[in-house]
């Protein structure tokens, strides 16, 4: 099985509220596998499994996704796309879970 297939399987169990077409930038790497941005497909959907997990509604977390979904550089070079850390950051700040933990894109 390749790494791809394997990504694509675990991507569909910890989502399994989404059916949706997998975005690529889920299961694929950038180059130093460090990159901070997804794609805003690939936050919306995580969103669900998030939402579920610190209790809040996908509406909440998609409104966040949509406040932190930097444009194309420009306006024109390149794609639309989300800063992760960002993101965490505030849902931590607004969307904290009992006993201080967390569950993050």
């Amino acid at each position: 099985m390749s790494r791809i297939q394997r990504d694509i399987e675990a991507f569909r169990k910890e989502n399994p509220e989404y059916k949706g077409p997998i975005p690529s930038d889920m299961v694929t790497a950038s180059g130093s596998g460090l990159d901070p941005h997804i794609s805003p497909a690939s936050a919306y959907a995580q969103a669900f499994r998030v939402a579920r997990a610190r209790g809040i509604t996908v509406d909440q977390v998609n409104r966040l996704i949509e406040q932190y979904t930097e444009p194309p550089s420009l306006g024109f070079l390149g794609d639309a796309r989300l800063n992760v850390l960002k993101l965490n950051l505030a849902l931590d700040r607004h969307f904290l879970l009992p006993g201080g933990s967390i569950a993050a894109l």
